[in-house]
């Protein structure tokens, strides 16, 4: 083959949206295949109003059938509209449109983020995206295109920003500083699960909470090692020029201004950001009241039906778990407003709305690809094939006859690899519990300690699933601020976060089995063993 047709070839590629429409397809020519082959697995799942174990079956639905072709069609609306991820980046850009139009967010971080080093930055990126998942998704809908404004203004590249607040969310999935909305989830699930052996076994909410301390640090700190010995390298320098410029306009050419002008302006921008510092803190004052119960009028945000305050603050009634990240949004818009008001960047509300429009003229792209990517996994979900894998993997733990620290190696393994087609943590673990759990309890391993096994396996393989709803956001991102003639595809988009799941994965594993093997107290009154 000579070298111009090897060139022409490495230059052909797919775009995502393409791939999403044939990976769709292959899904249902695999679905036919399996269910004519009639493969079934079982699961057990717990009654809770008797306590008694269900055996349930699983097998593949034929979506390359009348019943699949009604579904792909007829569901393809409701798919999109119940793709949380697309809605919350939709709210999520709204109020950070509005702070960027207003040129709050181009000052800010010009004024705050300049003055910091680049490990220090890259370092606070994933520590925040990692400690993000406290309160739901909203690391990926805030922090991904805060870390490529922040990269950009800093004359990084974006995509290295992108890509460690992608990572940095994903890979330390579950874990922070204090429990969040995942853990009043996992523990009612794990402490069900632990009464199939003890009736009376309870498990704390704050049971993990010292490993899940530990652990995000030593993630942060992981992470950004990778991200500025490896991954740095692997994206390159990002070209500075007309492209930088045109992106994002962060760049102000103080060239054509005289010194009188320049000066007007510096006090104009500390007016406007002192008027958007008042309102952020006056709405976070009203937020924070807003969440404390027993005050006057208070609790407006809390689900009062729940008696424990974790549960009032995370609980399916509380309006600040299911609406934070529009609280999130509708903080960045006001102070957006309150900045141009101050330093009078914004004339009228026409004139607004208009900058604003002008923020989502290269979401048009990313938009279509999210299209295809939600029936793809709408397909798939439906299918049963992630389900039917899953439980093959489970049926191995379950017949394994292995205890102790193999058990618990196997354990990951399985969970991290039903990850690649179950990315939800609560439904991964809803499905492993009633067998893990005690199983794990008969070789005197605590269900606490079995809990965060399975915050470990999620986090491992999250980042690297493209059936993960947050992915085709890293994915179009990745495009946006992409300025080289080749897009990013899945395959590329994969390629630069390997090193991160590689690295990180083996020290999930040292983190797990070392903490096991020496015995440390997981939280309060929590041992790795009974």
């Amino acid at each position: 083959m000579s070298d111009k047709r090897k060139r022409k070839l490495k230059r052909f590629h797919l775009h995502p949206a393409t791939k999403f429409i044939l990976l769709t397809i292959l899904v249902m020519f695999i679905s036919f295949v399996l269910n004519k082959l009639h493969l079934k697995a079982s699961y057990n799942v717990i009654d809770t109003s008797s306590m008694d174990v269900e055996s349930r079956i699983v097998e593949v639905k034929n979506m390359l059938s009348r019943y699949g072709i009604k579904f792909i069609f007829g569901k393809a609306a409701t798919n999109l509209a119940s793709f949380s991820a697309f809605i919350n980046l939709i709210v999520a850009l709204i109020g950070l449109s509005v702070a960027h139009a207003s040129g709050f967010v181009k000052a800010f971080l010009r004024r705050k983020t300049l003055k910091l080093n680049n490990k220090i930055i890259t370092f606070l990126i994933i520590f925040f995206g990692i400690c993000s998942s406290l309160i739901n998704d909203v690391g990926y809908v805030i922090l991904i295109p805060l870390a490529a404004l922040i990269f950009t203004v800093n004359k990084r590249s974006p995509l290295l920003g992108i890509t460690a607040a992608f990572c940095g969310v994903s890979f330390g999935y579950g874990i922070s500083l204090f429990v969040g909305s995942l853990d009043v989830s996992l523990v009612s699930i794990t402490e069900l699960a632990s009464h199939l052996v003890d009736v009376e076994y309870h498990v704390p909410l704050l049971s993990n909470i010292f490993i899940m301390v530990a652990s995000t640090i030593i993630l942060s700190i992981l992470g950004t090692i990778i991200i500025e010995g490896i991954i740095v390298n692997k994206i390159g320098k990002y070209k500075n020029g007309e492209e930088l410029e045109n992106t994002m306009n962060l760049t102000l050419n103080l060239a054509e201004l005289d010194d009188k002008e320049i000066i007007e302006l510096d006090i104009l921008e500390k007016k406007g950001l002192k008027y958007a510092l008042i309102v952020g803190i006056i709405m976070i004052l009203c937020g924070i009241y807003m969440v404390v119960p027993g005050l006057p009028k208070s609790g407006l945000l809390l689900d009062m039906d729940q008696k424990a305050y974790v549960n009032q603050l995370f609980g399916k009634g509380s309006a600040f778990q299911s609406g934070f990240t529009y609280l999130v949004s509708f903080w960045f818009a006001i102070m957006g407003i309150a900045y141009g008001i101050g330093a009078k960047t914004i004339k009228n509300d026409k004139e607004l709305i208009q900058k604003v429009s002008v923020f989502f003229k290269d979401f048009g792209e990313l938009m279509v690809t999210i299209f295809f990517f939600v029936q793809f996994v709408a397909v798939f979900k439906q299918s049963n094939i992630g389900l039917l894998l899953s439980c093959y993997g489970l049926n191995i733990i379950a017949k394994g006859s292995i205890t102790g620290i193999m058990l618990i190696i196997v354990t990951l393994l399985v969970i991290a690899i039903s990850g690649l087609f179950i990315p939800s943590a609560v439904t991964k673990w809803g499905l492993f519990a009633p067998t893990v759990v005690p199983l794990m309890m008969q070789s005197n391993i605590s269900p606490e300690f079995a809990q965060f096994v399975l915050r470990a396996a999620d986090s491992m393989t999250k980042g690297v699933t493209p059936f993960l709803g947050y992915f085709i956001i890293y994915l179009g991102y990745m495009n946006i601020y992409n300025n080289n003639k080749e897009a990013i595809t899945i395959r590329k988009g994969l390629s630069f976060i390997l090193p991160y799941f590689l690295i990180v994965t083996l020290a999930w594993f040292v983190i797990v089995l070392g903490w096991y093997l020496i015995g440390l107290p997981l939280g309060p009154h929590s041992m790795p063993t009974l």
